[in-house]
């Protein structure tokens, strides 16, 4: 265990996350939270469609949907009011203009330390590789390590998957910030040994502990 169970509380809920990343004036799509259905059809009529529903908890972007017009959030959201109540907390974000691409940076401790994009092969507009997308590696500029710097702090000193996108409008946006990131992929691409860093973080931490 290395990040801390507050850590995991806020990272691996997107709305608490969403609240973090506001106060830190990060970057992030827009983004609407409710709590009944007729709630979140007027926050999706302020979004403007098409827009973007997801639970708060989940990964691989499983149970994420794009709401394309009324009919279609009228349907899905009808189906999540039979689901368990973790699910009847409408967290909606506009549906950012973008390349069919995004970025998954892994960073540990107050380092970035690699990246890669996530690009889409199919018609599906979910970039996830654990959905067919294809990665390829992308370096680490100063301006993608500090904003996944700034994006980590409010969470604490740990490791952590930063998910981003290149928004037409309004330029680098962060869409997550995982604390269980896995990062094979960006291994395979970028041939950073991620392990022996983490490992070396760890050393680091385990000797600052005991001076």
């Amino acid at each position: 265990m290395v990040n801390s169970l507050e850590t995991a509380l806020y990272s691996g809920n997107k709305l608490l996350s969403s609240i973090l990343l506001s106060r830190e004036g990060v970057p992030t799509p827009r983004t609407k939270v409710a709590f009944t259905e007729e709630a979140a059809l007027k926050a999706l009529e302020d979004l403007g469609y098409p827009a973007i529903i997801k639970p708060t908890i989940g990964s691989w972007g499983r149970l994420v949907a794009c709401l394309n017009d009324v009919e279609a959030a009228k349907s899905v959201i009808e189906d999540r009011e039979e689901m368990f109540p973790i699910y009847h907390t409408y967290y909606l974000q506009e549906k950012v203009k973008r390349p069919p691409r995004d970025i998954r940076a892994v960073v540990v401790g107050d380092k970035t330390v690699a990246a890669i994009y996530r690009i889409s092969t199919t018609s599906d507009w979910r970039t996830n590789t654990a959905r067919g997308g294809r990665a390829e590696n992308l370096p680490v500029s100063k301006e993608l390590d500090d904003l996944c710097l700034r994006a980590a702090k409010p969470f604490g000193s740990g490791i952590y998957g930063v998910d981003l996108m290149e928004s037409e409008r309004d330029g680098m946006l962060v869409h997550e910030v995982n604390n269980t990131t896995e990062f094979k992929n960006v291994m395979a691409q970028s041939k950073v040994d991620i392990p022996g860093i983490i490992v070396e973080y760890l050393s680091d931490l385990a000797r600052s502990q005991r001076s």
